[in-house]
């Protein structure tokens, strides 16, 4: 099993060395993974992957060779799996649709703890217990519109709220293809500026001086011309960006390449940006929303990438945001007026169809940021945007 470990990675194009999984195996013969599948994981991760680049393919790879090694430790864990599973689906009629959709989140929440406490088995189809494909608010697959998803993949997309633990990808540094129109794009928010000392030889100013001077060597120095465009990326990850992830991750990567600007900061949300962004999304490392604005001044060009597609409460609600575990107590929308308010220079880049902006929730963004396609065409008309001072 745990050579299907290191194959399954080389597959994936992992670079694990022989020499690596020799250390991990000597680890595991001194008893560092204690016996635990976790801490296997762990001990694994640490020793085998070299850059956090890799981290999702080591998941993939994990989840492959040893997805049937656990047993689900409560009940809890048990009403994740049996949701992994939905059965018979139910339809809601036009009027229990309109008396559900009246339940706000407090009170669905205090009904989710509630029922948590109450179901010992599960329930597929019903309209009360947590459970799969029925109109119960809780669970997943089901009909409701208005109710929290607790695990699984999502079935309309109609979830308030997710009670499930949520990993998300960083998108990658290392993509080489198809991303010189991108670089080429992003070259055209380069402004140069003479900065520093004069300890930069100016040639041509130097042979006009000398000629002039019949021959004498005459040295010019002058400062030197830098770039002085800093940029503040902020990429959504996750649900439903997932299809869009190949390209957004030639945009990182291009912009990650790129040696033009001072300086490149590139942080991760989903779904919205609420008091806390994310320098890694997978590992929860995280960076107050508030201390980015009073750190970075207002002349940095802000590129935000998502799709906007959200339920209204995410934008607009305190306690709004999808992570049922996470809180915010301002909403959403406010820290993107924060964010539009304090940076001078800023766009929305939407990877979704232009014919699918007519959301409520793209609506209401697009009245915030200057939103365009993340096309090709799109991202030149937002660089030149960021030209202009808002």
């Amino acid at each position: 099993m745990f050579l299907n470990l290191f194959y399954t990675l080389r597959t994936l194009k992992v670079p694990v060395s022989i020499t690596e999984w020799m250390t991990l195996m000597q680890a595991m013969d001194q008893g560092y993974a204690q016996g635990s599948l976790t801490d296997f994981y762990h001990l694994a991760r640490a020793i085998l992957i070299k850059s956090e680049a890799y981290y999702d393919q080591y998941d993939q790879a994990f989840a492959h060779v040893f997805k049937d090694a656990e047993l689900p430790p409560d009940i809890r864990q048990e009403i994740m799996d049996w949701l992994a599973d939905p059965l018979n689906r139910l339809e809601l009629d036009e009027e229990a649709m309109a008396k559900i959709k009246q339940m706000d989140l407090d009170e669905l929440l205090r009904e989710l703890e509630k029922r948590l406490e109450e179901q010992d088995e599960r329930h597929d189809g019903g309209g009360r217990w947590i459970g799969t494909g029925g109109t119960s608010p809780f669970g997943h697959s089901g009909a409701n519109p208005a109710g929290i998803r607790i695990g699984g993949p999502g079935g309309g997309g109609r979830a308030v709220q997710i009670a499930a633990a949520r990993r998300f990808k960083n998108y990658r540094t290392d993509v080489t293809l198809d991303v010189r129109q991108v670089k080429m794009a992003l070259k055209k928010l380069r402004r140069f500026a003479k900065e520093g000392p004069e300890d930069f030889l100016d040639l041509d100013a130097t042979i006009d001086k000398t000629c002039k001077e019949g021959g004498e060597i005459e040295l010019v120095f002058t400062r030197e011309r830098k770039n002085t465009v800093r940029v503040l990326l902020l990429m959504d990850s996750g649900g439903s960006m997932n299809p869009y992830a190949r390209l957004v991750d030639r945009l990182f990567s291009a912009a990650h390449q790129m040696s033009h600007f001072r300086d490149l900061k590139a942080l991760y949300f989903h779904n919205c940006v609420y008091q806390d962004l994310y320098k890694d999304i997978y590992t929860s490392d995280d960076e107050p929303t508030a201390s980015l604005l009073h750190n970075l001044s207002g002349d940095y060009k802000v590129i935000i990438v998502g799709d906007a597609f959200m339920s209204p409460s995410e934008l607009v609600s305190v306690g709004g945001a999808i992570d049922f575990y996470y809180h915010n107590d301002i909403p959403g929308l406010e820290w993107l007026q924060r964010i539009a308010d304090h940076f001078r220079y800023c766009v929305w880049l939407n990877p979704m169809p232009e014919r699918a902006w007519q959301h409520p929730t793209i609506t209401t963004i697009r009245k915030v940021f200057p939103m365009f396609p993340l096309t090709l065409d799109g991202l030149e008309d937002a660089v030149k945007a960021l030209m202009v001072r808002h």
